[in-house]
């Protein structure tokens, strides 16, 4: 190739590198071929190994390392903890599958086939072993990282990895010593296990400490880098890789960051729009295809490559047969491990530094990265979309088809982001949803005006930050409680959120006389919030249920509610409920499918929950069934839980859920009782006269 002038000024450089990553997809999309093939070949393209317009200088260094810990950092990010923890085993058992696999038949061909020796060998089997996640882009987009495949292969990527360290450092070792050093190799064991539990007792303190003290968007995701990049630098420090620091801080982070949150949204948004392609064009800059011309080279490519595939498709096809997976699974369990980037070129270079690898080797090892990245994606994509479409159902299909309208009354710019923030964690993501934004003023002042103005702006922004569609009402009405119910009527309103109310005399009640009419004027799902720091750093989330809750028509509504936010949480949630109640919350947790951690803990009277009321503490947040006069589950003891909530739980971080009334009835599914449901608005009336009244 006949090179062209090499642009050197930062803002051509980085005009042709924004000008790839915005054609890339576009070219690509219509042909079909996942767009990180586009930008490894466009890095090859530009790089000094193509028409040399670009050189491999220290800016793509830079973005390129600040790339690869993003995506790690990602995966471990997006991973559904509590889905990885049930398929821990099977990650476990794939991941020794990919390491020693790789390592032994690496060796075995390095010795019989390239004439190698065995500490040479044990290094390019550690290469084998290794493998980087970047296909994983790819599985992200088809909506398919909480499946066991993505998992198990997560988990696996973990344990390949730092066992191809553990023997790199072996290798290193008997090189430099002239034996093997057991005492070295125990010692780094051990420096990586103090390394993890460091960062699992202190990352979560300080995260919960600092997301409390500061609230703003762009402290909050500093900070998160912060710690991502410290991670990685202290895993340096003692001898391990550098992705495995971010990839660990994405883990114990996780808990942290929502994925419906603005922090997950402006975390995905920078690592997809800039520094990941930066990396993928990096690679790309890497490859020679030169090296394919040298007869030498190409002869023991083609060994390596043959090497570097079978031991990759080996382990993946027998884990799949293992777990009883299907066949598309394998596909994407195949390509998700067998790209070869930073890990596999540091390895190789770290042979030629200590002179057990030759140019050759380090040329033929550029060519297998350059082909299994190519195809890696090729693969994943192709038993991605098999995947994903055989997880839809006809009960998914049901699922999408529900709408729910959520109405936010904003009447205090102060609260307006926190009250947003709550319907985004609630929101359903396995249908429609819409949410609008209310403003109720009964002045033309220029202050209230101002006032409404600047709560839907904060409302807005709060709901863009989420990539959420908000829909501002500002309304001039006679009263605050008339313009909602207005607007809930207009706007066919499942359920309202707003504010707790502040007393304001001695003689007002606890909920005020906002709510009072709000309840006695509409029968929507009624949620009252008050919390005192954010939801993201909430620990626990405890529930307390009503007795007969479970035959109001809301029932299977706040269930749901209550578990998207839970699972958005990343926390556990306990049930303090009667007996009967739980197998019915068990059977709408376990229809829909939620995956979240639940307790259950049995309430028989107002007076176990005055007793359960110290363990509720300051990190909790304390849910509350409560119920409308002359419900089926009104009686004396929801009647006193308003001066129970003001006299034990005054600091607490506070929701009180009021469940539907004679709405659309859901059907209920049960472990116990197989044909538990809903009952009408007929039947609840019936029961709640037979109590009242006697038989």
């Amino acid at each position: 190739m006949i090179p062209l002038a090499l642009v050197t000024q930062p803002i051509p450089i980085f005009f042709i590198v924004l000008g790839i990553i915005l054609l890339a997809p576009l070219l690509l999309n219509r042909l079909k071929i996942p767009h990180i093939i586009g930008m490894i070949v466009a890095g090859v393209i530009i790089g000094p190994y193509g028409f040399d317009v670009l050189s491999a200088d220290s800016s793509f260094e830079i973005f390129g390392q600040v790339g690869l810990l993003y995506l790690m950092f990602l995966a471990g990010l997006e991973i559904d903890m509590y889905h990885l923890r049930l398929n821990l085993r099977r990650g476990m058992f794939f991941g020794l599958l990919t390491l020693f696999i790789p390592l032994i038949l690496g060796v075995l061909s390095s010795i019989f086939f390239l004439n190698l020796d065995l500490t040479t060998s044990l290094l390019l089997g550690a290469m084998y072993a290794a493998h980087t996640l970047i296909s994983y882009p790819v599985a992200a987009r088809y909506g398919i990282t909480k499946t066991p495949a993505v998992l198990i292969s997560i988990v696996g990527t973990i344990i390949a990895v730092v066992g191809a360290l553990l023997v790199v450092a072996t290798a290193v070792n008997m090189k430099r010593e002239g034996y093997f050093n057991v005492l070295a190799i125990v010692w780094l064991v051990v420096k990586m296990g103090l390394w993890i539990g460091a960062i699992l007792y202190l990352y979560p303190r300080i995260t919960r400490w600092f997301f409390k003290s500061y609230s703003d968007r762009v402290t909050q995701y500093v900070f998160i880098l912060t710690l991502v990049f410290l991670a990685a630098w202290t895993a340096q420090l003692i001898g391990l890789e550098a992705v495995l620091g971010a990839f660990m801080a994405g883990l114990v982070l996780n808990r942290f960051v929502p994925m419906a949150s603005p922090l997950m949204s402006s975390i995905e948004f920078v690592g997809n729009a800039l520094f990941i392609p930066y990396f993928l064009i990096g690679v790309g800059m890497m490859i020679n295809l030169r090296v394919a011309l040298n007869p030498d080279t190409l002869g023991v490519a083609t060994i390596m490559l043959a090497v570097a595939l079978s031991v990759k498709w080996l382990p993946a096809m027998i884990a799949r047969k293992v777990n009883k997976l299907s066949p598309s699974s394998l596909l994407v369990m195949f390509g998700l491990t067998t790209a070869h980037t930073a890990v596999a070129l540091a390895v190789v270079t770290l042979g030629v530094q200590w002179g057990m690898l030759s140019t050759v080797m380090l040329n033929a090892t550029i060519l297998v990265i350059l082909v299994t990245c190519a195809i890696a994606p090729i693969i994943t994509a192709a038993g991605a979309s098999k995947l994903k479409i055989s997880t839809i159902d006809q009960d998914d299909l049901l699922k999408h088809t529900r709408t729910n309208n959520t109405l936010i009354a904003v009447s205090n710019p102060l609260t307006a982001g926190s009250l947003m923030e709550l319907g985004v964690l609630m929101r359903n993501d396995r249908g429609h949803h819409n949410f609008y934004a209310i403003h109720v003023r009964n002045e033309n002042t220029t202050a209230a005006k101002n006032l409404s103005r600047t709560s839907l702006d904060t409302a807005e922004k709060s709901a863009a930050s989420a990539a959420v569609k908000l829909s501002e009402i500002e309304r001039y009405d006679l009263n605050t409680v008339t313009g909602i119910l207005n607007a809930t009527s207009e706007r066919d309103i499942t359920e309202i959120i707003l504010g707790m109310h502040r007393r304001a005399t001695m003689i007002d009640t606890y909920m005020g006389m906002k709510v009072d009419q709000l309840l006695k004027s509409t029968n929507r799902m009624l949620i009252i919030s008050r919390c005192y720091i954010p939801l993201n750093t909430v620990t626990r989330i405890v529930v307390s249920v009503p007795r007969d809750a479970q035959y109001e028509t809301g029932f299977s509504r706040w269930v749901r509610a209550i578990a998207r936010l839970t699972r958005q949480l990343g926390c556990r949630v306990i049930f303090c409920c009667h007996d009967d109640i739980q197998p019915l919350i068990r059977g709408v947790l376990y229809q829909e499918n939620y995956g979240i951690r639940c307790e259950f803990h049995t309430i028989t009277s107002h007076d176990d929950m005055i007793l359960y009321s110290p363990t509720v503490l300051d990190d909790d947040l304390f849910i509350v069934i409560s119920a409308r006069p002359h419900s089926v589950s009104y009686t004396d003891e929801v009647t006193e839980m308003p001066s129970l909530l003001q006299r034990s739980f005054s600091r607490n971080n506070l929701i009180i859920i009021y469940p539907e009334q004679f709405g659309e009835a859901v059907p209920l599914t049960s472990f116990s009782d197989p044909m538990a449901s809903d009952l009408s608005s007929t039947t609840s009336l019936w029961r709640s006269l037979r109590r009242k009244f006697g038989h």
